[in-house]
């Protein structure tokens, strides 16, 4: 068995990334077990621009996987290109932690953008109402993915409460096909999960 720490910047995403790991093992690799651990919440400038706090959190997450285990870090992108950023965070991440393995995701720009890769799957969901124009959209270009998923739900979007719920709901497939930073996350879940369960 392996596990997977993950750390975080959003209370949303605490709750919502163990409901998308569990689904993404079951769609990626049904047969094999991956303990998906409670997420570590940090806040992500002092993360990334402080280096105790950097070291002190991988360091956590490194001994909550185990020796057998990965450490997933998962971000917004926000303004930043994902594969730039995602580089050089995994450059030192790896240089604090280099006895575990470390995959580093920068959802572009939000994590609600994959929601929007597959906005018509969610319909329904927690009053969720898509457009027809919306399955033509990239997902990756609204700069507020947050408040793009807000405004298709008339009760209002709580990260908190919606994310998880919509996590458990949207299109995998249409997400992977979708979202270039979706499809990161499925091949680091291969790289890492996959690929550690067959060397235990």
């Amino acid at each position: 068995m392996t596990a997977v720490a993950s750390i975080v910047e959003g209370d949303g995403e605490v709750a919502a990334l163990p409901v998308l790991l569990r689904r993404l093992s079951q769609w990626r690799g049904p047969a094999v077990y991956v303990n998906v651990l409670t997420p570590i919440r940090v806040y992500k400038d002092r993360f990334l621009n402080r280096p105790d706090e950097f070291s002190r959190h991988l360091q956590l997450a490194a001994a909550k996987c185990g020796d057998a285990g990965w450490v997933l870090i998962l971000f917004d992108a926000d303004d930043d290109c994902p594969a730039t950023k995602g580089a050089d965070v995994l450059s030192r991440a790896q240089a604090v932690i280099p006895h575990r393995r470390v995959a580093v995701v920068l959802a572009n720009r939000e994590y609600e953008a994959w929601f929007i890769a597959a906005a018509e799957s969610l319909n329904g969901c927690r009053g969720f109402r898509s457009r027809e124009t919306d399955v033509l959209a990239d997902p990756e270009i609204p700069r507020n993915a947050k408040g793009w998923v807000r405004d298709r739900m008339p009760a209002g979007y709580g990260e908190t409460t919606d994310q998880p719920a919509l996590s458990a709901s949207f299109d995998l497939a249409l997400a992977h096909q979708r979202s270039r930073s979706f499809r990161k996350l499925c091949s680091e879940w291969d790289k890492h999960a996959l690929s550690a369960s067959m060397e235990i």
